[in-house]
């Protein structure tokens, strides 16, 4: 049995679509038709319902499905035991919200790269409702976002949080304290209407019964770094992200008597028995981070 036909069948089962499955494993959608035709030609049963426009699996295809995983997990597993530790060549597509990419993300694929220098990355940067929705469609391996995905197949994990801080310009904002007052007199700019930073910001301020004279929800940011450097007001971001780019932009975090709350940061995977890279990936990501977040704080301490 041709096991990249069994391949081909469990991706469409699995992501319930032919054109998805080819873009998971970078073939055309013809050539991903064909595969699935050739193994139900040569087990004699049709595997998928094509009477009409819905995804179907027929019965045949739902009892075949769990064989299909067998089989890809037993040749995943011979590869393993028996085949050298040379470094692969692959090819993983990363999602992550901005706040993962201005803190961690660019230097732990650096590492990656020299670990892997086979490794062709698609890195995708966008918000947390369409990481999880490519990630549910298959179009992602791996996906850093704020909250984690849901589904069959789909597996998450919580990571470190981050670390929310009020940011300033190093030449307007030179207090050494402020209070939530204080901020509330200037223009705010957080995170997009509806994200966890920005929700947590106004129960803050909500909480402290104070009222805020602007609150500006910013998708980017690149947008908000540039708005505080002019001069536009203070902005809520990863205490990470600021540390790194204030080496750069003339930003700083600003002490507050009040603190945000931190940023969740959920990694989540499709599970696929064919490879373990998803999985070994996430466990580097997971040690890095956690090493890189240990080290930004020991430098805030000295």
């Amino acid at each position: 049995m041709n096991l990249r036909f069994v391949e081909a069948f469990y991706w469409v089962a699995t992501l319930k679509s032919v054109s998805r499955a080819a873009e998971k494993l970078f073939i055309t959608q013809s050539a991903m038709s064909a595969r699935v035709a050739a193994l139900e030609e040569e087990l004699g049963a049709l595997l998928l319902d094509r009477r009409d426009k819905t995804f179907r699996l027929t019965v045949a295809g739902a009892r075949f499905v769990v064989h299909a995983q067998k089989l890809l997990e037993l040749q995943r597993a011979a590869k393993t035991e028996i085949g050298s530790n040379a470094a692969l060549d692959l090819t993983i597509r990363i999602g992550a919200i901005e706040s993962v990419l201005h803190s961690w993300l660019i230097p732990w694929i650096e590492v990656l790269r020299a670990e892997q220098p086979a490794l062709e990355l698609e890195l995708t940067v966008e918000t947390t409702p369409v990481l999880i929705d490519q990630i549910r469609r298959g179009a992602l391996d791996l996906a850093f976002a704020a909250l984690p995905a849901s589904g069959d197949g789909i597996r998450a994990k919580a990571m470190q949080t981050m670390a929310m801080c009020f940011v300033g310009n190093t030449d307007i904002h030179k207090r050494r304290r402020y209070t939530l007052q204080d901020f509330a007199t200037l223009d705010l700019l957080t995170f997009q209407r509806g994200s966890q930073p920005h929700v947590g910001l106004l129960d803050l301020l909500k909480t402290a019964d104070i009222r805020p004279r602007k609150v500006h929800a910013i998708s980017s940011i690149s947008a908000m770094v540039q708005l505080v450097q002019g001069g536009f007001g203070i902005a809520t971001l990863p205490r990470a992200a600021v540390v790194r780019l204030s080496e750069t932009r003339n930003i700083k975090a600003l002490s507050c008597t009040d603190e945000l709350l931190p940023l969740p940061i959920h990694a989540s995977y499709r599970s696929d028995p064919t490879s373990p890279v998803a999985e070994q990936l996430l466990k580097s990501a997971l040690e890095y981070s956690a090493s890189a977040t240990a080290t930004k704080i020991d430098h805030r301490k000295k």
